[in-house]
């Protein structure tokens, strides 16, 4: 898979609030970062996808 980068400006206190968090879990910033947007993508797929589904086979 091929990757693109992203450079993204943000204020000190929201840096520092991200750092904090990916602290927590292990992990830097970007890798952070990157898993919230994935799972954001994903959660937005999903519904997307059971949306779908119930306008096919109608809502239970």
């Amino acid at each position: 898979m091929a990757s693109t980068v992203l450079s993204v400006r943000m204020d000190s206190d929201l840096h520092d609030r991200l750092r904090e968090h990916a602290a927590k879990r292990g992990m830097s910033v970007q890798d952070y970062v990157v898993r919230t947007l994935i799972r954001d993508d994903f959660d937005e797929r999903f519904a997307t996808s059971v949306e779908e589904t119930e306008r096919f086979y109608g809502a239970v």
